[in-house]
């Protein structure tokens, strides 16, 4: 067994790793960071800073795959015991896990190599963001509410895009972050709705398991409006132009799309309100962003 594993070529086990950390789901968190760090950028110089955001990019990647590989790591015997999980790669063999934890670190590297390149700030607090990481996998075996260390890990993105161009605190970003946070952990309450009955059988913790899919349901509704009137406070503080809350409109148009097409009797649609419609509202917001700050003079 040991002997067919080393026998695998090294792309082989990159696709694998990809696949395993889901790397194209940076899109979630990684627009967010670079609102915040454009933004940061408009207020510093108005002038965007590519190798800075370049690192942005490098940290973000670096950490999310991180934090992706450990859960997977230490998920993989729950894993094994859900229908809808037991294809993923260390269940099935397709990556081991010495080879997972290697990615994992080499990961890891990365991001703090990145944290290091930024400012003295970002390295000091550069092991804080990765403790979230992962605790969050363990959430699940002690609290029924481990959206909530989510929404925290996922906060820290665009406090920490702020942090990597300006180097001090912004209470701007925080609010943003938690923005980001509360989203991220609503539409995960959606998301493990799919799990319940195996969640229940195998002692799995989650709201959905807990309290059932239509307080599920409604936590996420609760968040998504939470998280709409965080948005519109990061524009005020911010002085966001038109461009920016014509973004917020459409973010708030996605939302209601997403609650209308997931419904507590009806999760048939669960993925594309997951994949598509929350991928696409990161995209929205960060391209008028984009355009806002460009148009009040941000330049390239």
């Amino acid at each position: 067994m040991t002997s067919a594993s080393a026998a695998i070529p090294q792309p082989g086990r990159t696709k694998a790793f990809l696949r395993l950390v889901m790397i194209e789901h940076s899109v979630f968190a990684l627009p967010f960071a670079y609102i915040a760090s454009l933004t940061a950028m408009y207020e510093w110089d108005r002038t965007i800073h590519w190798g800075r955001l370049f690192l942005v990019t490098v940290a973000m990647v670096g950490l999310r795959t991180f934090a992706m590989a450990a859960n997977r790591i230490i998920d993989r015997e729950i894993d094994a015991r859900n229908p809808r999980t037991a294809h993923r790669e260390l269940v099935t063999g397709a990556m081991t896990v010495r080879h997972a934890w290697t990615g994992a670190l080499i990961a890891l590297v990365f991001f703090l190599g990145a944290a290091a390149l930024l400012n003295p700030l970002c390295l000091a607090l550069a092991p804080i963001a990765v403790i979230p990481m992962v605790v969050y996998p363990y959430g699940k075996r002690f609290t029924n509410f481990p959206q909530a260390i989510l929404g925290l890990a996922q906060a820290m993105g665009p406090v920490g895009g702020w942090l990597a161009i300006s180097g001090t605190w912004s209470w701007d970003a925080a609010v943003l972050g938690l923005a980001v946070g509360i989203w991220i952990g609503g539409f995960d309450l959606i998301y493990a709705c799919q799990d319940v009955e195996t969640d229940r059988e195998i002692g799995v913790m989650s709201v959905p398991a807990r309290f059932g899919i239509p307080a599920a349901i409604q936590g996420a509704r609760v968040c998504h409006a939470v998280t709409t009137v965080l948005f519109v406070w990061y524009a005020v503080v911010t002085g966001a132009g038109v461009f920016f809350w014509l973004g917020l409109v459409i973010v708030a148009g996605a939302f209601v799309y997403e609650h209308t097409i997931v419904r507590p009797h009806d999760l048939s649609r669960l993925n594309r309100a997951f994949f598509s419609v929350n991928g696409f509202i990161g995209i929205a917001l960060f391209v008028c962003a984009l355009l806002d700050l460009l148009v009040r003079g941000l330049t390239v």
